[in-house]
């Protein structure tokens, strides 16, 4: 799936991105969010399978871009936001299941292994894998982990909850990261 049209448009994104940045002013977001709405739509729809459902989610994941886009570094703002988007949905359908909410949105490249036509059964067994080989990291790397992709810490607020020098925290997190994917892969699920 191609999420951007030319590079006319990522341009047209970036300056919006970066208008957005200095100014502050929703209505530029809102612009921007507008232009890849329908796409976010879709996605939606695909987990979802509920119209309604769907058009609600489009505003929730709106009203989280206001914040996220602040807090993450955005080189392909189409890409970035199909991930948002899938994300939140997962983490809806697994609230609804436990009838409470998992704080796992963004939670990086893990969450791709999950494929729209996987029923929920399926991404469910994903998620309770990922969790599991979280359990498993060493406990430098899953608390780095857990701070940085489930509480969206940046490395200055982990360094001051750990105590953990910054060069620690990006080596525990990208460790952490290839320790997931060996652990994800021996369990027969592909991740990156």
């Amino acid at each position: 799936m191609r999420l951007s049209d030319s590079s006319g448009q990522q341009n047209d994104d970036d300056q919006l991105l970066k208008s957005f940045h200095k100014e502050g002013d929703l209505n530029v977001l809102g612009e921007l969010f507008a232009k890849h709405s329908e796409m976010v739509y879709y996605v939606c729809l695909r987990y979802f399978k509920d119209v309604e459902r769907s058009k609600d989610a489009v505003m929730q994941i709106f009203e989280l871009l206001i914040t996220k886009v602040n807090k993450q570094e955005i080189k392909d703002f189409p890409k970035w936001l199909y991930v948002v988007s899938k994300n939140h949905c997962l983490m809806a359908l697994r609230s609804v299941k436990n009838n409470k909410e998992i704080p796992m949105s963004d939670f990086m490249e893990f969450t791709s292994i999950v494929h729209p036509e996987e029923t929920y059964q399926q991404r469910e067994e994903i998620l309770t894998l990922l969790e599991d080989c979280i359990s498993k990291l060493p406990e430098k790397q899953r608390n780095s982990v857990e701070l940085f992709f489930l509480k969206e810490k940046c490395y200055k607020d982990i360094t001051a909850a750990t105590g953990y020098n910054p060069k620690e925290v990006k080596s525990f997190i990208q460790n952490g990261k290839r320790n997931l994917k060996i652990c994800m892969d021996k369990n027969g699920k592909s991740t990156i």
